[in-house]
Formats: structure tokens, sequence, C-alpha cells
């Protein structure tokens, strides 16, 4: 049983007591975070939102704050005695999934209700 649920604007694919380092969340450690935007679950059958899955909510647990490694950013011209030497560190959270909550009850995100006119009205109960 899995999930591709979108956090922090980036996919993943999740399962039950995954860890995994997402973009920086806010909470602190030890904080409880739901994610209810579930793009497709896995149980048995595929389920696919368009654009979501209503009704199911993937639960994690805030373990720490760390930084990921250091990517050096160098730019040269040559023969212009241009350099500049940058360096940067994306701030991560590590999370653990505690569990993928609401499979029984599971439906396709409905699309909203097609607006009426009032030609359209007029139209229906002169039938």
């Amino acid at each position: 049983m899995f999930a591709i649920v979108e956090i922090a604007g980036l996919q993943y694919k999740v399962e039950q007591d995954q860890k995994l380092f997402v973009n920086r969340l806010k909470g602190e450690k030890g904080d409880k975070v739901s994610f209810d935007k579930i793009l497709l679950t896995v149980n048995g059958s595929i389920t696919v939102g368009a654009p979501a899955v209503s009704g199911i909510v993937v639960d994690a647990e805030i373990l720490d704050h760390v930084k990921a490694d250091k990517v050096i950013i160098f730019k040269k011209k040559r023969r212009k005695g241009y350099q500049v030497k940058n360096g940067h560190r994306q701030s991560l959270t590590q999370i653990q999934i505690t569990g993928i909550t609401g499979f029984d009850g599971a439906k396709k995100a409905e699309k909203p209700a097609k607006k009426t006119t009032k030609k359209a009205d007029a139209a229906e109960s002169a039938e």
C-alpha cells in the first residue's frame, strides 16, 4: 500500500513507516503533520485523483530539521577576470510517515456541478 503525495510543492511516493527528507516545513521536532493532497493511491486497486483523491490523509511526524550538503556554485568568464564562488545549503525537514488513512471510503475528487444558466433552466422547465 502506497500513495503519491504532494508535499511542499514536490511529489513523493510514500509508504507506512517510511522516512524521507522534504523541503522545510513549519512545526517543531515531534509535531504531527498531515497531508491531504493525495494524487494517487494503491491499496489492491489503483485510485487516481483528478487532480486529487478526496477522503485520504497521510499523517507524518517531524523527526528533525536539517540542512543538506553544500552545493558550490562557481561562475567564471574566461579572459575577463570574472570569478564568483557561492555556496548553498538547502533547509530540509526529515519526516516519518505514521499512517495513510481513509482507504475504505476513498473516491475520486468530484468535479464541481455545472453552472446552469437561465436559458437552460427555462428549457428544462418547459419540457
